[in-house]
């Protein structure tokens, strides 16, 4: 497996497509921004995808963004849209999106990185600690934990 950044990828309609079959709404919109050329407008200028691959095969994918959908906010950066495909579920194969964001972080000196979820019990697997509950852009509310990169 390889974890892809999809910008420096020469790829980019292959993994549009299998991201096109992502079954989840945030999915569908990633899908919309990156296609319709709006992803770095809405989510801050060098921002990345990052794609967990198996040959041509997408597993799970996620961003390391500026921004989320916890706006506005000065906490940044964000891990966002993290998804894994159902059959590929139970593997803990996020923990190599986690493992590259912690990378890049690191190279950025960034000490936190932000996750907003209505997940429990996820995220503490890879060691972000629950920070608080905050709105998100729809006004609902939603779990916010951080990663601390040590």
């Amino acid at each position: 497996m390889e974890v892809v950044n999809f910008f420096e990828s020469d790829r980019q309609e292959h993994w549009l497509c299998e991201i096109a079959k992502c079954d989840w709404g945030a999915g569908a919109f990633l899908h919309e921004l990156l296609s319709n050329g709006t992803f770095f407008e809405a989510v801050g200028e060098g921002s990345r995808v990052l794609l967990l691959t198996d040959g041509e095969e997408l597993i799970s994918f996620c961003t390391y963004a500026q921004k989320d959908d916890i706006q506005p906010t000065k906490l940044t950066p964000w891990m966002g849209f993290v998804y894994t495909f159902p059959k590929h579920r139970g593997h803990r194969y996020v923990g190599a999106l986690f493992a590259e964001i912690q990378r890049l972080a690191k190279q950025e000196n960034v000490k936190k990185v932000y996750i907003s979820t209505n997940h429990v019990g996820l995220y503490e697997k890879y060691g972000c600690e629950y920070m608080a509950q905050m709105n998100d852009m729809g006004g609902e509310s939603s779990r916010v934990y951080v990663k601390r990169i040590e």
